[in-house]
């Protein structure tokens, strides 16, 4: 025998739990947003510390070590920043993904798992930012705000 809540109990349970899925997603894109953007400032505070990284310790594959160091600190800086407003979300959240991934693959400490919570952390941040791709940046960004304005727009222009 199957139970089923009634209508309007159902209904606000439904609400609930689409609120919660927005301030979940909200709480997510701030967080992997803080994340990365404090690894992009801590970057740029000791510039020759991160170039000597990038020479020494990082293997960024093609790219000479100053140009890996430029592309992901503003990688971070900007994708971060686009992430957290939800603004191009999903744009964000694949940027954020490569710049997680050449992390991976450029530092050989992390491939043998050497460095077990580095390497989970990376995968965690992985997850979600595949989750955000998946998913969109939710009703609480810029890019619901901007859809919603141009769906009103076009409403009154009769389309």
């Amino acid at each position: 025998m199957k139970l089923a809540l009634p209508a309007p109990l159902r209904h606000g349970c439904e609400r609930g739990l689409a609120s919660l899925r927005e301030l979940l997603l909200l709480a997510l894109r701030l967080y992997i947003a803080s994340v990365f953007f404090k690894s992009g400032l801590t970057k740029i505070q000791d510039w020759q510390g991160t170039l000597a990284l990038f020479q020494y310790e990082y293997s960024v594959p093609l790219l000479p070590p100053a140009l890996a160091a430029a592309a992901g600190t503003a990688g971070e800086l900007l994708f971060s920043a686009l992430l957290a407003l939800g603004l191009s979300g999903r744009f964000a959240a694949l940027g954020l993904g490569i710049v997680n991934a050449m992390a991976v693959l450029s530092y050989p400490a992390l491939w043998g798992f050497e460095c077990p919570a580095a390497i989970q952390s990376h995968f965690f941040w992985a997850g979600s930012l595949l989750f955000l791709l998946a998913f969109g940046a939710g009703a609480l960004s810029v890019d619901a705000v901007l859809a919603r304005w141009r769906g009103c727009s076009a409403a009154r222009e009769g389309r």
